[in-house]
């Protein structure tokens, strides 16, 4: 909260109904707030949309928010209506009524902040539009989509430039994913070269559990996986479209419920896909990456990967859509020779020029140290973005540390297969002359009257593959796409061939994945049934009003109400995520099912007051009130004040103790005058 204005810090409470900014909030929002062009690199689920909400609501005139993702404004939108924010949007998803309301709202100056779809900059109306509408300020969204380097750029952020010189305002500029050389590309593209106050929040989540694994039964890895976590929303990426959806139907006959997501789906059944989602509690998707960027859902409690990502990158993006709402989340990636094998021939093959070739199988040599990481992998991932940590004994490898071994023997073993191979046969074929398999491929090219044929024989074949894995992981061979895959050996395997490097592994753990796992749960069994019942009560809010369970309330705030159990509109008014808009909106409806009965309704002017002093004040008031209402002897004739003065007598405060009986009149401030001033005089 540290250097907030007290307006802030109100607006954060009253709209948004949180108590305290998360880290950097703060200083973002003061910096955007005074007008200084900004550049704020925050981790999913830091709190970006708050950066340039609220400084939208500090500042004078028209915020405008560009974004590349039509659900997620949206859906901000509503949130922020929700909250009572005037907010609107322009995307190709509006219907025509809807961008008539936009116009009108516009042009009648009632709105706070409009969003923009990047191609509407394409327009020469949309600037003359902006250009008379009050803007004040630009906030751009995902600002990484400028980069022609980076994985989603898009082509109309170097349209934003222009106009950010044309409206003559600041820019605000937010990103979760941005190396050094991105955020260079921001500064020159965005902020025409000229540095913005830079703000760099770090990538950590330590909410994120985090664990890779090989793949031994895979399919059988997700299913028990994702069965652990029954009832909770999850999402698992798939390497091809056919794969969502076999593992879509494999999911709901175990009895899970999951729907199949990807970019060959008609448009009308990705939107309903993705409607569900938002909507459903406990959904959960297999999609390919086409899923996931649009999709502002804070309560996804999991994410998994059926296959390895394309790049460190991608990884830490789509793993950061689990736990946005700040609750635990986990994830869960599997991978295997083939898929480094396909990543490999996939950069290979691709028509980057060569550079680029090599910076993504450096991206990929990341993610690849990562999974086959020996200690950290939270340690490991955040060194890659050049932050520095210790252990977080919170993942995978600090839970259990892997067993590992001096690999060089093996290693250099296997080098020799390939060497006197020619370097143009895969792992199969090489792990049956180790092993000493005399296969008709083997007998045909005189491999068996190699010195290596069954120098192997005290490993394994799937101990083998674990091998040819790593070797892979860490980058000493690569599969050649114009040897029809056949591994070929880098640079990094001469330290080893001299003998000047010992190479350690980890020995893969072959045990299957347990059968019945047990659940897990976001509270304790004490609070459970109660959560299960808030989540219902939010789920028939949200369908009757057709809009995603969390704009209603998120999973977090379920979870606080469920263990400090509000009694009142007071206490509801300090669960974090309640404002006051919410507060009088859902504070009664949540609290009747936390008490299980029907509790009289607060009059407005009491809701009013909710998690206030003032509110405190106004119950002592109205208690006098009715020990007086016959008088202090009991016998006179009844008289009350109505909840509208009550409310402005508490407002009063000690300080307004000789404004009361002009407030009450003669008659009401002769019965109740003295006891209500001392009661304000108390407080």
């Amino acid at each position: 909260m540290d250097g907030a204005s007290p307006t802030a810090q109100t607006l954060l409470s009253d709209i948004f109904g949180f108590d305290a900014f998360r880290p950097m909030q703060s200083e973002i929002v003061e910096a955007v707030a005074r007008g200084d062009d900004v550049l704020a690199i925050l981790p999913t689920g830091g709190g970006k949309s708050l950066c340039f909400q609220l400084p939208a609501l500090l500042r004078p005139g028209l915020t405008i928010v560009i974004s590349p993702l039509i659900a997620l404004m949206r859906d901000q939108v509503r949130a922020l209506r929700e909250a009572g924010v005037a907010a609107g949007a322009l995307t190709s998803g509006n219907t025509e009524e809807e961008t008539d309301a936009v116009f009108r709202d516009l042009h009648e100056g009632r709105l706070k902040l409009l969003y923009l779809a990047p191609e509407r900059l394409a327009s020469g109306g949309t600037e003359r539009l902006l250009a008379s509408a009050g803007v004040s300020l630009i906030a751009v969204d995902e600002a990484h989509c400028v980069s022609q380097w980076g994985h989603d750029f898009r082509p109309d952020y170097l349209r934003i430039g222009a106009l950010r010189r044309a409206l003559d305002v600041p820019l605000a500029a937010f990103t979760a994913t941005a190396d050094s050389e991105t955020r260079d590309e921001i500064v020159v593209r965005l902020f025409g070269g000229t540095a913005p106050t830079a703000f760099l929040g770090g990538f950590d989540r330590p909410n994120i559990h985090l664990a890779f694994a090989p793949k031994l039964k895979p399919r059988e890895q997700i299913l028990s996986f994702a069965t652990a976590r029954k009832g909770q929303s999850g999402i698992i990426y798939c390497g091809t479209r056919a794969k969502t959806e076999t593992l879509a139907k494999a999911l709901n006959d175990t009895g899970l419920h999951a729907l199949a997501y990807h970019a060959g789906m008609e448009p009308d059944a990705r939107r309903h896909v993705e409607e569900r989602f938002q909507t459903d509690d406990g959904l959960i998707v297999c999609a390919t990456v086409a899923f996931g960027m649009g999709i502002d859902k804070p309560d996804i409690r999991w994410v998994a990967h059926a296959d390895l990502p394309k790049s460190i990158e991608a990884y830490y993006q789509e793993i950061g859509r689990a736990g946005r709402d700040g609750a635990p989340a986990e994830t869960l990636t599997l991978y295997g020779a083939d898929d480094i094998r396909f990543r490999r021939m996939q950069i290979d093959e691709s028509l980057a020029p060569p550079e680029r070739r090599v910076a993504d199988h450096g991206r990929l040599n990341a993610l690849l140290g990562l999974a086959e990481a020996q200690s950290c992998r939270r340690q490991k991932l955040l060194s890659y973005f050049e932050e520095a940590r210790e252990p977080c004994g919170h993942c995978d490898l600090c839970a259990s540390p892997p067993e590992t071994f001096d690999g060089t023997e093996a290693v250099m073993k296997a080098l020799s297969a390939i060497l006197r191979t020619g370097e143009s046969f895969g792992v199969g074929h090489l792990t049956d002359i180790l092993v000493g398999t005399l296969t008709e491929k083997v007998r045909a090219r005189g491999h068996d009257r190699l010195p290596t044929f069954g120098v192997g024989q005290d490993i394994d074949r799937r101990q083998w593959g674990a091998i040819f894995r790593q070797m892979m992981g860490h980058d000493l061979v690569r599969p050649d796409p114009e040897r029809h895959g056949g591994l070929r050996m880098t640079e990094a395997v001469r330290p080893i061939l001299k003998g000047d490097e010992a190479i350690f592994l980890r020995r893969d753990v072959l045990a299957a994945a347990p059968r019945r796992p047990a659940v897990k749960t976001l509270v304790s069994d004490e609070d459970a049934p109660l959560l299960s019942a808030l989540k219902a009560k939010r789920r028939a809010l949200a369908e009757a009003q057709r809009a995603p369970a969390y704009v209603i309330f998120p999973d977090r705030t379920l979870i606080e109400m469920a263990e400090k159990r509000p009694q009142t509109l007071d206490d509801m008014s300090r669960i974090s995520g309640v404002g006051a808009k919410k507060l009088e909106r859902y504070g009664q409806t949540f609290l009747e099912v936390i008490n299980s009965e029907v509790a009289p309704p607060a009059h407005p002017a009491r809701r009013k007051l909710a998690g206030r002093p003032s509110g405190e004040l106004y119950d002592q008031l109205l208690a006098a009130q009715a020990r007086l209402s016959r008088g202090a002897d009991g016998t006179g004739k009844p008289m009350s004040c109505s909840a509208s003065l009550l409310a402005k007598i508490a407002a009063l405060g000690a300080d307004g103790v000789h404004q009361i009986d002009r407030l009450l009149g003669d008659r009401l401030a002769e019965r109740f005058g003295p006891a209500f001033a001392d009661i304000l005089r108390d407080a």
